[in-house]
């Protein structure tokens, strides 16, 4: 397990972190394909929080894509790095979330976040944030449609419908199980839509959420705990 410490120099004001969503969201890919679905590597990430103890806890699973066997993982822990803010949740699991990347021995392949890519306030949630940074493909697949509009997408697993900001697709509510609630595909960075979406259903053969994100909740939530055994009460922070 990695030990993090936030970055010097890391946004502490809502203001600040808007001003790096706007540099950084100029750099996002969106004209490349990604790699096939089921081929090389694929990795989820996630992380879990204890704000009591200012802890964050991330993981990064490697998956065979084909056999979605376990090649590796790794995980990262360190302080909350950013209030809770809508729409600038990035901020506080960024700097654990490399790390755990950094930390993996096998390279990550295209990299699925539990959350937002395009589908986002600003256009550019976490999977859009990430893959800049890394300049690794990245996929967004979530739980919710945030504040986007939807039409209930068609039964049989494989249907589909737009996710709507006004008159602009952002992503897809994908029926990964039949007659199950949908998730909610977006692109990250250096994959398109229709790519975003194979990779989810090739990532679901059994379950509504991808075997990566899955994988990679149950590691981090894990990581938390034997955190929080070695961890005190944390002495508030100041708000500013």
């Amino acid at each position: 397990m990695t030990t993090v410490e936030i970055p010097a120099g890391w946004p502490a004001t809502e203001e600040a972190a808007r001003a790096v969503q706007d540099a950084l969201r100029a750099r996002v890919v969106l004209g490349e394909p990604g790699p096939p679905p089921g081929t090389g590597h694929v990795t989820g990430v996630d992380v879990a929080y204890d704000d009591e103890r200012d802890l964050v806890a991330a993981a990064a699973v490697v998956l065979d894509a084909a056999s979605l066997e376990v090649v590796a993982e790794a995980t990262a822990v360190g302080r909350i790095s950013f209030p809770y803010v809508p729409g600038l949740l990035a901020f506080r699991e960024i700097p654990t979330v490399l790390a755990a990347l950094e930390a993996l021995p096998h390279p990550p392949g295209l990299v699925v976040c539990d959350g937002y890519g395009l589908a986002h306030p600003r256009r550019f949630g976490l999977a859009s944030h990430l893959g800049v940074l890394t300049g690794l493909p990245t996929v967004g697949v979530a739980k919710n449609p945030f504040t986007f509009t939807y039409d209930d997408p068609d039964v049989p697993r494989g249907s589909a419908a737009p996710l709507l900001a006004g008159d602009d697709e952002v992503g897809r509510a994908l029926r990964t199980r039949a007659g199950v609630k949908p998730v909610f595909v977006s692109v990250g960075h250096r994959v398109t839509l229709d790519g975003a979406c194979a990779h989810t259903l090739a990532l679901t053969p059994r379950f509504r959420l991808p075997e990566t994100t899955r994988r990679a909740d149950a590691l981090c939530r894990r990581a938390l705990r034997e955190a929080k055994d070695h961890a005190s009460p944390a002495v508030p922070r100041p708000v500013t």
